[in-house]
């Protein structure tokens, strides 16, 4: 007989009386006397707890009684708070703050690494069997991936034995924990932050922990609402409603109805959207025991668990899908499924015969339905058993498989875990049993909205044994522990090929191996809605191959519904129409052959299978990556609010957006859609390719057609896309090749011939005028293939453009040749008349920045005439009459050119457009070039080819190595007209660098359509403004990481526009075309070629690299001496002091100010205690004095810009900064009224003659010699600038064409004409030559012609090298003077935007370059100029300036703080002195870069391309400010580096990092492999010079390091001769000889005392002398040291210190 078993009353009725026990106990031990949250002993009133009651908002109340009923008794009870409100779900019991643990200890091994010790504060308990003791284990895993672990260190836990997690390592993380984990103390709290900007994460200080040892409870506070996860249970949508819901998670056999009810799988995982940036983390709990979340309005998440320990893992992304990515790295991330399991499924529960599943395959093959598998349910076993079948009803079933494989499909049967077909039940046998600790404790605390309030209803008894535990603790774990032993079953009868496991129940992990179906839901519409959630939260858990029974498990299905839910079903990634038994079949075909289901089933299931290899794809990079497959639209829209919540629709990928009609309305989100009965919303992202094939009927049949394309173009008509090609069964799948699109190579070679038959081009505005097809195969590209008319179609309505054609093979790099749109008129005055009336097309777009109106492809010249020899071509062309004019009537078309290209040498042509059959020559530069006599003629030393177009004319030239074009101007819209030059060419890539002079967000372009003026002018930098000078240079980057460098050498106001395409359109007012291009091939030869061509760098004085100071708005010589006077006093090292034109009497030049007559004796004694000193003049000179030498000796001299004499003799009189004698200037009133009462006429040097020179020279000599003695000189306002517009009066003489031209570039001001705010463009100079020339040409080389004589005077004056810094700058101005950024303003942004001009200038050969330190206007904030001078620190122009009317911000105007950072930060400045002397000098001699952007050493990273927040000092000091409150650098892939400050090895590379930056701080980190000179600081160089020098010694890799030293006198301008070492490559070049100035070098050599050596490791095997910390000096094997005999060798003392571990 069997044993009596109790009935779920008496079980309860135990159950309850257990309980009323343990209250009673707990009243009796601790008796409440009334008062809130106080326990008394009830023997002596002594108090045993008094509760601490938080005054918190209720959103963050913790509840203190989750079990329900509390009561105020009950609440102090247990010591918590009680504190009832009206709000509904607000707990009213809540914890105090003197619960929980406090921290005992704090052990850090190391800074990635913490220990603590933890101890229980004396407080009641919740349900008793507290653990008093815990550790707390926390480890910066990555640098995205934190752990943190609560444990008891006394008695062993349960934890996850995860089969992935566990085999999972550290992976060198250079964030320190301390960056992202707070520990508090008392009570014990953690705060998780974000390194790079510490925004708190998750922050548990809000509530206690509490650890008993079946109750764990911890909470946290969260940044945002925007909380996504947790499961397996029924969401009605992605986004977590946050208003006190409380989710149960413990594995269950449960329908998915909605409620809170806990499902199939187990998943404390969760995803937070911290704001609209994106940015986002993730948090895991690694425990498998019956588990709440509680998610309150706070925003904050409460964890409850019955068991285990608390395991966290946190997550950080910068982006929803790299928190995915970093959870999956984790936990495995998903297979990749047989490329057949993708296809359409059927299945059903009791089909009740064999003959009816094969007539319900035979009904869907019928009617053409897309379809791979066909599944059996539990009905085809003998009496529901594993491994039977019925056969009686499924005789023939051992044979259906090879029935269904005739015709491509597939068979896939069920699996139940259960030998018998009955649940287990666990059932108490004697009273013991029930009071058991597991079910005593449980009844008091299970989590409350577990389905049945029972554990273990419908499964088994918890106190079960498994092997990995009690099934207490795994219950949640079988159905993974399941996956994990079907997998090696799999593999056994599968072997090699892969195959398709469906598993119910999951837990993070199984996603590995195994997908999974959102169980069995029913047949209505909130169901076929609440999947999409569901989706996308297995697409977080890992779970990629995810989808819902189709029409519903459960209930008879509706014809709409069942209609709806087919469309939408198709786009599940694992698709399958499934029901239950007792209800109609619902496969498609059931509702008829002619039904209107059938048709729109079978029409999106060819949707899907034409889309199966964009989709394999994904499944493919998910499997790589951990990238999703079915996507949340917020994970790549993070702003809309409505993006984060929604049901209706979600992605595929990033890509394919799906909408449907889910209820009785048409609408998605604010767009309504029209959704009749047979249709589904379908959109595809521009941008996007999505590779497809021509569908049929199985996948199998599908493979062996040929794929196309989907080419989606986005607003910059651009695409890019990949495709993943295998034989789909294959395990073993990642070590083949991914395609990119465009598609160049394949790992895999298909029997059936991939083929490419059709390309669908999206968003095409206008029909091409041709496609080709180029082959790419290992070599060279082919010659492009156009396709025949034929085999294109155009769709104008709806701008989609498809080309046909066969037998193109995988790699067939495929190009469609879209006419440029190139801009035909200015955007701002266009319309179709004027368009056309221009020859153009004119065609409106929805698109931003598209032009309207473009130029037809036959707009410009074609060639007449072509000679080709040895050295160039010369190419006569004829503009296409066809196109009478190009529509400015006041700029006539020249319609007959010549071309003339020179190769010039190996590396550099050049390419010159200019008139040759007119009469008059045509304005050409007069910037002196440097080119070789002699071309190159040997073509095969030469890295370029050129050819030419016939039709319109164009010219391309090619990089030979690679195939690369890095010039192709055969585009329509050539134009060459008097006063409008136009010309435009593809660029090689997206990445250019260059064009200046403003300012630039970025170093790299944006090229979606911005347009660039140039045009010299008195304008303080601003986002597209015009300002100081110009640079027509750029360098590009292609794609293979070769580089170039393009010059145009124009004068003319100027602009360039970019256009995605990518291609750059140059846009100029008269002169010529005249390019030059240097091939490189690093960016640091092309800096090298480019400025062999202009010219070298001047070699600066060795003091003008120390720190310098100065100030517009000094009152008096007294206030420059205090300044001076607290330098000192405070040790900061100060080479230069400087005088703004406050030293001048009226602003006049050569004229001292009444207030400043001590200047000259306190210049004198600064001089002598090894200062310098630098004043300012600008080049506009008063006219209205009565007794002013400078006036009339140049008067006399002619030296002033006059009109033309046929328009008129006179100067063109302007106003500048000179007053008119005898007055009083009013400075309340506004600006222009100052400037016509108060400013004097001015006269302008016209540099450019020789009599002009030797008048500037004589004034700048009579000054030194008889007012003020000087070191350099500061030259100012050489635009040149005026106040006045054009000259007083504003009216021009002359051609006013040539003040207001036909066309204005986007310049600053350009309404008011090109003579805003400087002379007439009428105005003439006259050359070195005698050659006459309008302003009009030559305004942009003012303050280059300026410059030469400047730099002239002063070493002719001083006899010594001395320096010049200059606003106003052309190619070749760095041969003779530095130059800073201009009056930017004291902002953060200013920080980083002065090292993009410090970079660009590099490329212009310009590398004594700064920024005024702590900006010029506007008052500086303290942190901001500190930062700055951290910064300004390492510009090698090293200058704080600001103007009139701010507070002071030099180093000493502050406090001690900022005093001591700037000492410090100078001091290191001071000690690199030798190196950057050295680079300098490289510069001079090798045209190498000072300030070298990270790209230039590590081109062959990518990352480094778009890097412009740090720099390199030459090869090898990487410098990374703090440029704002988060600080990051980069570590490029290609080298070590070492902490300048503390000389260790960072660690890492190719990684974007961390680094602490505290107020006081830099980051500085020398490259392994080099050696920097070093010399001992001192206040001023004159001291630091007579200091010993040193060597820092960073090993490589390899153990071997090299470097350069340059040394002179400093200051030397002798000509002598030079012992020249360089590094090893160069040292058998080495050769003696003088270095003196041609005309087309450098003017002087400045090293006639001097060394430079060559200092290399020779062995890594080096001898200990003597150890220090954290540096080690050592003896040097020195290679090569090479001393002219005009310096002593005794006077270099080397003290070789490295950075790096030894190996002895």
């Amino acid at each position: 007989m069997g044993k009596r078993r109790f009935s779920g009353l008496e079980v309860s009725l135990m159950v309850v009386f257990a309980l009323m026990m343990v209250v009673s106990i707990v009243l009796i031990v601790l008796f409440a006397t009334g008062e809130g949250g106080v326990i008394k002993n009830a023997n002596t009133t002594e108090t045993l707890f008094v509760a601490q009651c938080p005054v918190i908002a209720h959103a963050e109340r913790v509840d203190c009684y989750p079990d329900g009923g509390a009561s105020k008794l009950k609440c102090e009870a247990r010591g918590c708070c009680w504190g009832p409100v009206d709000a509904s779900n607000v707990p009213w019991c809540f914890f105090p703050i003197n619960h929980g643990y406090t921290v005992e200890s704090i052990e850090q091994p190391n800074s990635f690494e913490l220990n603590a010790k933890l101890k229980r504060m004396a407080s009641p308990s919740l349900f008793g069997a507290d653990i008093h003791e815990l550790s707390l284990q926390a480890v910066m895993q990555s640098n995205n991936r934190l752990r943190f672990k609560i444990y008891d260190p006394n008695n062993e836990r349960f934890e996850v034995p995860h089969e992935h997690v566990n085999k999972v390592l550290s992976s060198n993380p250079s964030v320190p924990l301390r960056s992202t984990l707070e520990i508090t103390e008392k009570p014990f709290g953690l705060t998780v932050r974000r390194g790079k900007d510490q925004k708190v994460l998750f922050d548990t200080r809000m509530a206690p922990l509490v650890f008993a040892d079946q109750y764990l409870q911890i909470s946290a506070k969260l940044p945002s609402n925007n909380v996504y996860g947790l499961g397996e249970h029924v969401h009605t949508q992605y986004l977590h409603d946050m208003n006190w819901r409380t989710w149960p998670i413990f594995t269950r056999d449960s329908f998915p109805n909605g409620g809170t009810h806990n499902l199939y799988g187990h998943y404390p995982f969760f995803l937070c959207l911290e704001d609209d940036t994106g940015k986002s983390f993730g948090v895991f709990l690694m425990n498998s025991n019956a588990m709440e979340v509680t998610l309150q309005p706070a925003p904050a998440v409460t964890y409850r668990t019955i068991g285990g320990i608390l395991d966290f893992y946190v997550f950080f992304g910068d982006t929803p899908e790299q928190v995915v990515q970093e959870f999956l790295e984790l936990i495995g991330r998903p297979v990749i499924p047989a490329y057949w399991s993708l296809g359409f499924q059927l299945s059903r529960w009791d089909y009740g015969s064999l003959n009816e599943v094969k007539a319900t395959v035979e009904r869907n093959r019928a009617v053409g339905i897309p379809y791979d598998i066909q599944y059996t349910d539990i009905d085809y076993m003998e009496e529901k058993k594993d491994f039977t079948y019925d056969k009686v009803k499924f005789s023939e079933l051992p044979q259906f498989a090879d029935y269904l494989h005739e015709k491509g499909q597939r068979y896939i049967l069920i699996l139940v875990r259960n030998i018998s077909q009955s649940y287990s039940f666990c059932f108490a046998f004697t009273p013991a049993f029930t009071l058991t600790p597991s079910f005593y404790l449980l009844r008091l605390f299970s989590p409350p909205d577990i389905l049945d309030k029972l554990m273990y209803s419908k499964t088994l008894c918890m106190d079960a044994k498994h092997d990995w535990g009690d099934h207490y603790d795994v219950h949640s774990l079988y159905g993974y522990s399941m996956v994990l032993a079907t997998e090696k079953a799999l593999q056994r009868v599968f072997g090699g090929n892969r195959t398709l496991m469906l598993t119910r129940s999951s837990f993070p992990g199984v996603g590995k191996y195994s997908g999974h179906w959102l169980g069995d839901n029913a047949a209505n519409w909130n169901d076929i809605k609440w999947a999409i959630p569901g989706m996308l939260e297995f697409g977080l858990f890992g779970v990629p191959y995810i989808g819902a029974d189709i029409c519903g498990f459960f209930d008879n299905s509706t014809e709409e519904l069942c209609r709806r839910w087919m469309q939408v079903g198709a786009f599940y990634p694992f698709s399958r129409n499934h029901n239950a038994q007792g209800y109609k079949p619902q496969d498609p075909a059931a509702y008829g052959a002619d039904s209107l289901l059938v048709e729109t089933s079978r029409h999106y299931l060819m949707i899907r299978y034409t889309l199966l290899p964009y989709l394999y794809t994904l499944f493919y990079k998910a499997h790589t990556t951990g990238e999703t497959v079915v996507r949340p639209v917020m994970h790549e829209l993070y702003c809309p609010q409505n993006t984060h919540g929604g049901y209706s629709g979600g992605l595929i990928d990033s890509v394919v957006l799906c909408t449907n009609q889910m209820e009785q309305r048409t609408t998605t989100g604010k767009v309504k859609l029209y959704l009749p009965a047979d249709k589904l919303g379908l959109h595809i992202r521009g941008g996007a390719i999505l590779p497809t094939q021509r569908p049929d009927v199985t996948t199998t049949y599908s493979r062996r057609n040929p794929m196309g394309l989907i080419v989606a173009l986005d607003e910059n008509s651009q695409a890019a896309g990949e495709l993943f090609w295998d034989d789909g069964d294959s395990r073993g799948t990642d070590d083949i090749s991914i395609l990119r699109l465009q598609l160049t190579h394949a790992g895999y070679k298909d029997p059936n011939n991939i083929k490419f038959e059709n390309i669908t081009i999206l968003g095409v505005p206008y029909p091409p005028s041709s496609v080709s097809v180029t082959q790419v195969g290992t070599g060279s590209p082919g010659t492009p293939t156009t396709l025949p008319n034929s085999n294109i179609q155009y769709d104008a309505d709806k701008k989609v453009n498809t080309h046909f054609y066969k037998n193109s093979f995988i790699n067939y790099f495929l190009s469609t040749s879209l006419a440029l749109a190139l801009h035909s008129y200015n955007p701002e005055n266009a319309d179709e008349e004027k368009c056309k009336a221009r020859g153009c097309v004119w065609r409106p777009s929805d698109t931003v920045h598209i032009p309207w109106c473009f130029y037809p492809e036959d707009y410009g010249y074609s060639v007449t005439a072509a000679e080709e020899t040895n050295s160039g071509m010369t190419v006569d062309i004829t503009r296409n009459m066809k196109y009478k004019s190009s529509g400015r009537p006041d700029s006539p078309d020249i319609n007959t050119l010549r071309v003339e290209i020179r190769y010039h040498t190996s590396d550099m042509l050049q390419f010159k457009v200019c008139i040759f059959c007119v009469c008059g020559k045509r304005y050409e530069v007069p910037v002196p070039l440097s080119v070789p006599d002699a071309p190159e003629t040997d073509e095969n030393k030469r890295l370029y080819k050129v050819l030419f177009t016939k039709n319109p004319f164009g010219i391309q030239v090619i990089r030979k190595s690679t195939g690369t074009t890095i010039w192709d101007s055969s585009l329509p819209g050539f134009t060459f007209s008097d006063m409008f030059i136009q010309v435009s060419t593809r660029l090689s890539s997206e990445f250019v660098y260059g064009f200046g002079e403003t300012e630039h967000p970025t170093y790299k372009h944006n090229l979606n359509y911005h347009t660039w003026g140039m045009f010299s002018k008195d304008q303080p930098p601003g986002y597209k403004l015009n300002c100081y000078g110009v640079h027509p240079f750029y360098m590009g980057l292609e794609d293979t990481a070769d580089a170039h460098g393009v010059l145009l050498l124009n004068s003319n106001a100027m602009d360039v526009t970019f256009q995605p395409t990518p291609a750059l359109t140059y846009r100029t007012l008269g002169g010529i075309l005249d390019f030059y291009m240097v091939l490189g091939p690093t960016p640091e030869m092309v800096v090298q070629e480019y400025t062999a061509l202009i010219g070298r760098p001047v070699l600066p004085a060795y003091w003008s690299l120390g720190f310098q100071l100065c100030r517009y708005g000094y009152a008096n010589d007294l206030e420059i001496r205090d300044l001076y006077t607290e330098m000192r006093a405070a040790g900061i090292p100060y080479d230069v002091q400087y005088a703004d034109i406050d030293y001048m009497e009226r602003q006049l030049d050569f004229v001292l100010d009444s207030e400043f007559p001590n200047l000259p004796a306190l210049v004198n004694e600064m001089r002598a205690e090894g200062m310098r000193f630098i004043f300012i003049l600008d080049p506009a000179i008063s006219g209205n004095e009565t007794d002013y030498p400078a006036f009339e000796r140049g008067l006399a001299a002619d030296v002033f810009i006059k009109y033309p004499k046929e328009i008129s003799d006179e100067i063109v009189w302007g106003k500048v900064w000179p007053d008119f004698p005898n007055v009083i200037v009013n400075d309340s009133l506004d600006w222009d009224s100052q400037v016509e009462e108060y400013r004097a006429f001015t006269a302008f040097p016209d540099f450019f003659r020789s009599t002009t020179a030797a008048w500037w020279q004589n004034e700048i000599m009579d000054f030194y010699n008889n007012t003020l003695k000087f070191d350099g000189i500061w030259i100012d306002m050489n635009e040149p600038a005026s106040f006045v517009h054009g000259t007083v009066g504003g009216k021009c003489l002359g051609n006013p064409l040539l003040e207001n031209p036909p066309y204005m570039p986007p310049l600053e001001s350009k309404h008011l004409g090109l003579n805003h705010k400087t002379l007439c463009m009428n105005s003439e100079q006259i050359l070195s030559n005698g050659k006459r020339v309008k302003h009009y040409d030559v305004h942009n080389l003012y303050g280059w012609s300026h410059a030469k004589p400047t730099y002239d005077a002063l070493l002719s004056t001083t006899g010594k090298r001395g320096v010049v810094v200059t606003r106003s700058t052309y190619p070749s101005s760095g041969k003779w003077a530095g130059h800073w950024l201009g009056d930017n303003t004291a902002s953060w942004d200013q920080l980083y935007k002065s090292i993009i001009g410090m970079m660009e200038f590099s490329l212009f050969g310009i590398p004594y370059t700064g920024a005024d330190i702590c900006g010029f206007f506007n008052p500086a904030e303290y942190e901001m100029c500190l930062r700055w001078m951290q910064l300004g620190a390492f510009y090698p122009y090293s200058r704080n300036h600001n103007s009139i009317n701010n507070p002071r911000q030099d180093p000493v105007a502050w406090n001690s703080t900022f005093t001591d950072a700037s000492r410090d930060v100078l001091n290191i400045r001071y000690t690199l002195l030798p190196y950057l002397y050295t680079l300098m000098f490289e510069a001079h001699t090798k045209g190498t870069t000072v300030v070298r952007p990270v790209l230039h050493e590590f081109v062959t990273d990518r990352s480094t391309w778009d890097v412009y927040k740090q720099f390199l000092w030459g090869p090898a000091l990487l410098i990374s400010p703090a440029l704002d409150m988060v600080y990051t650098i980069y570590s490029p892939i290609a080298c070590n580096y070492y902490c300048f400050h503390q000389a260790k090895d960072i660690g890492v590379r190719k990684q974007m990092l961390n680094m602490p930056t505290p107020i006081d701080h830099i980051n500085l980190h020398v490259r392994g492999g080099y050696i920097l000179p070093w010399q001992k600081p001192e206040n001023t160089t004159a001291y630091s010079r007579k200091n010993p020098l040193g060597l820092i010694v960073a090993l490589s890799d390899s153990g071997t390091a090299q470097g350069s030293f340059f040394w002179d006198d400093g200051e030397g301008i002798g000509k002598g001769k030079a012992r020249l070492c360089w590094d090893k490559e160069e040292r058998g070049r080495d050769t003696e000889g003088e270095r003196g100035m041609t005309e087309k070098g450098n003017d002087r050599n400045y090293y006639s005392n001097s060394l430079c050596c060559c200092l290399e490791i020779c062995s890594p095997s080096l001898l200990f002398y003597h150890s220090l910390v954290p540096l080690f000096c050592v003896s040097l094997s020195v290679c090569s040291v090479s001393f002219p005999l005009t310096i002593a060798p005794a006077y270099l003392q080397f003290s070789i210190c490295f950075f790096s571990r030894l190996h002895i």
